[in-house]
């Protein structure tokens, strides 16, 4: 000892090493939830950043070094004469014209056709043109180049001719050569703008203006004037939109698996707390007889918590490698989404942030810290005369365990789940989640004499049973800490899997609403069915009717996703609508907004928008209705597809819904209407059955819980052996009650059914309070973190048979765990048990 008082760092060391020795199973569990913790989380956090790098480097690809952008804010462009209106104002050094279309290289060969000024391109994006640089190829309207994910797409070689199709035409190319400096993965093709605007029907009007700048020029004074110019059609943004679009859209799921990773961290502070208190409560004699030789309160604090440092530590810089290990592994087998569908293209290369690296390391020392800090506080204030020889609860079994600090947290829990999102994100709802868990788990010492009282009153004649329902009701703090892994991933579990279930079943009862058909028909090259194709489809033997309906999208603001408008027969009759509807005023087309877009964008029934969708001025709409929608999370509006042709002019439709007469069979329809259109189109054309568009469906929906549902087993997996550990270490620490049991005539098989009686009565509280709190918790994810990130809303459903599959399973494990650790506490003779009492 020091003269402080304090423990000398040899004497420290020798106290830590000393109990690890002696326990290293408890020490080593809870390194290995701290690292299971670390590594998930990094690992999710790495591939995200990685994906989002890997997006962020195609669109400085594309955009060059262009300095501004002006994007068409629907497919339809704008008009060509603000080309030379913004090239000749002032800063403008250059400007580069640009055409996007979706196209078709052949069937199933989707690509983005550019069509580009090769002069003017030259001087703002190169990296588009490779090949095409250079050689009168650059200017034949036959011509087209292709990037290498493309020209593999097609099949075919330099010099091949090939089949382009894009706005409802078809056009024969040849490939003059590649775009060797285009994004891995991504399939391009560029050809002349001219030749594009005249070959697929788009003269007249542009999609894009790739601006630089004079060098030294005022950047805000050259928004303001080129705003200025725009038309209604048209928008301003910068080189950075299309990435801020991208992490707008995919943002919240980023959010949500970095939290759902982090719970594996939680379960593990868990796990630290259980083995720190049992160590504490174990040792309360060894610290009283410390105190007795001059240890200090202050010092007993510094050495608990230096052991669960030293666990954090240990096991956040074993996570550390293990991220790593995973973010690499899944990028490889899931993507740079996940599974959640945000990203296309070959996975991404891994980049390794060392900030966030950092940012993990030190969440898992802290998820240690605080685990350590309460068993920490309690050896602190051990009363050295009493515990030298007390070794019983810390709470006396007469006084009934108080419940004001948990109180205190449910209620600050339930609080927080009305709060807004903050920055478009539930963060309330996630300290919700926290509290409500953190609550749950301070209430375990009442809530467990709440659940026994009734069996305690009753009393039993089985004497093991009996005592242990004595011994629970006689330690309530030890068994609070029992229960702390169990409902702390229990309720986990349980909020998880009600939310999952009532996601998957809303999405499955939504598309038996909006899939009412057998087949459905749609043209992936942006262009249409032409009235003649949808009266070849309609005429075609086999097809007792076919709705016909037309999707596009427009911009609301260049940082966030485009919207989608569809038309479509009678919306009001044909959409899950919710809510009442309005009558639309006289002079104003009625629309219905999706659920995203009223919570987004704000768009309520009796709201009045003005829609780009048309070449003249913005379309006055009003919004009648509300609609659910489980497929567009940044918001859609839909209108009668007869006003959209009023409104447009535009007659192409790019689906079609069919319904089959009596007895006929869909591969006979499905070849009669592939029959009825023009070759070209009928390859073009996708066709699927309605069940095989909801297998489609959900499968997408569980290959994006797919993580989900591993980082919950993940989390699971962790505080199920936390619970066998902490029930193990409980059961070894009381040798010598089993011995004083032995010497009263007790028999061992009489103890080991008293201890699975102890372990099964744990599991049923714990799995009781584990399901009852996992129910509050996932109402604040249905209700609050759901809606608020992704914007939409669902119906709760139970996964009953899971929850009776649940409780039955942590009976029987820890009973079964409770039985394995008595075993061996058993082993010793009952006279060597208690050889300290002598």
């Amino acid at each position: 000892m020091t003269a402080e008082g304090l423990a000398s760092p040899t004497a420290l060391r020798w106290l830590i090493l000393g109990e690890w020795r002696a326990h290293p199973a408890r020490a080593l569990a809870g390194a290995i939830a701290i690292a299971v913790g670390v590594a998930l989380g990094l690992a999710v956090h790495l591939i995200n950043a990685s994906a989002l790098n890997e997006f962020a480097q195609a669109v400085r690809t594309v955009s060059g070094d262009a300095d501004l952008q002006v994007r068409g804010r629907t497919p339809a462009g704008f008009d060509e004469q603000l080309y030379p209106r913004l090239a000749r104002l002032p800063g403008v050094a250059g400007v580069s014209p640009a055409l996007e279309m979706d196209a078709s290289l052949g069937p199933r060969a989707p690509a983005t056709l550019i069509g580009l000024d090769v002069l003017r391109a030259a001087q703002v994006t190169p990296a588009l043109l490779g090949e095409a640089s250079a050689g009168p190829a650059a200017f034949d309207p036959e011509a087209v180049f292709l990037s290498p994910a493309a020209l593999q797409a097609a099949g075919l070689a330099v010099g091949d001719t090939l089949e382009v199709a894009a706005n409802g035409r078809t056009a024969r190319l040849r490939i003059a050569g590649t775009l060797p400096s285009a994004p891995e993965g991504q399939r391009l093709a560029v050809m002349d703008i001219a030749a594009a605007q005249w070959r697929f029907g788009r003269l007249g009007a542009l999609d894009r203006l790739d601006l630089r700048l004079d060098q030294g020029a005022d950047a805000g004074e050259a928004r303001r004037r080129i705003s200025a110019l725009l038309p209604a059609q048209a928008e301003l943004g910068d080189p950075q939109t299309e990435a801020r679009r991208s992490d707008a859209l995919s943002r919240a799921y980023r959010v949500n698996l970095d939290m759902l990773a982090l719970v594996a961290l939680v379960t593990g502070g868990f796990l630290v707390f259980s083995a720190q208190s049992l160590a504490v409560a174990r040792r309360r004699p060894q610290f009283a007889l410390a105190r007795v030789l001059g240890l200090t309160r202050r010092a007993v604090l510094v050495q608990v918590a230096a052991e669960g440092a030293v666990i954090g530590m240990a096991g956040a810089l074993a996570g550390l490698a293990l991220g790593v290990g995973l973010a690499w592994a899944g990028l490889a087998l899931l993507g740079g989404d996940l599974g959640g569908g945000y990203f296309e293209g070959p996975p991404p290369q891994l980049v390794f942030a060392p900030g966030a690296a950092l940012v993990f390391v030190g969440l898992g020392l802290a998820a240690a810290l605080l685990g350590s800090l309460l068993p920490a506080r309690q050896a602190a204030r051990v009363q050295a005369a009493q515990a030298l020889k007390n070794v019983g609860d810390a709470i006396d079994p007469r006084a009934p365990p108080g419940g004001r600090i948990a109180l205190a947290l449910l209620a600050a829990g339930a609080l927080a789940a009305f709060a807004p999102a903050v920055g478009g994100l539930p963060l309330f709802g996630y300290a919700s989640i926290a509290l409500l868990l953190a609550g749950g788990v301070a209430a375990m010492p009442w809530l467990a004499r709440v659940l026994l009282s009734p069996l305690q009153r009753i009393g039993t004649r089985r004497a093991p049973l009996d005592l242990a329902l004595k011994r629970l009701w006689g330690a309530p703090s030890q068994a609070a800490i029992a229960l702390c892994g169990i409902v702390a991933s229990t309720s986990l579990m349980i909020a998880m899997a009600v939310m999952v279930t009532s996601f998957r079943g809303s999405v499955d009862e939504w598309l038996g609403q909006v899939l009412p058909a057998d087949l459905y028909l749609r043209l992936e090259d942006g262009g249409g069915f032409s009235p003649e194709a949808q009266a070849a489809i309609a005429a075609a033997p086999g097809v007792a009717r076919a709705d016909f309906s037309y999707s596009t999208s427009f911009s609301v603001s260049p940082d966030r996703p485009p919207v989608i408008l569809t038309a479509r027969e009678d919306p009001a009759r044909t959409l899950p609508l919710i809510g009442a509807e309005r009558p639309a005023p006289d002079g104003l087309t009625p629309v219905w907004a999706s659920e995203p877009a009223v919570r987004v964008l704000g768009w309520r029934p009796g709201r009045t928008l003005e829609l780009p969708i048309g070449a003249g001025p913005p379309a006055k709409v009003y919004v009648a209705g509300v609609w659910r929608d489980y497929a567009r999370q940044s918001g859609a509006l839909a209108m009668d597809v007869r006003d959209f042709t009023r409104l447009t002019g535009e007659a192409r439709r790019t689906e079609a819904a069919v319904e089959l007469a009596s007895g006929a069979q869909a591969e006979a329809a499905i070849a009669a209407i592939r029959g009825a259109v023009p070759p070209g189109v009928g390859q073009r054309m996708m066709l699927a059955q309605a069940g095989e568009l909801r297998r489609l469906a959900l499968s997408i929906f569980d290959r994006s819980f797919a993580v989900t549902y591993l980082l919950e087993a993940i989390a699971i997996l962790v505080g199920l052996a936390g619970v066998a550990a902490t029930i193990s270490a409980q059961t070894l620490a009381r040798t010598k009650e089993f011995g004083m049991l032995r010497h009263l005539g007790v028999l061992k098989r009489e103890i080991a059914a008293m201890l699975a009686a102890e372990g099964a009565l744990l599991g049923l509280v714990g799995g009781i309070a584990g399901i009852g709190l996992g129910l509050a918790m996932s109402q604040v994810l249905i209700g609050v973190i759901n809606p608020q990130s992704f914007n939409w809303t669902m119906q709760t459903r139970l996964p009953l048979g899971l929850f009776a599959t649940v409780a039955v399973a942590l009976v029987a494990a820890s009973a079964g765990t409770a039985l394995l650790a008595g075993r061996r506490a058993l082993s010793a003779e009952a006279v060597q048990a208690v050889r300290e009492d002598w």
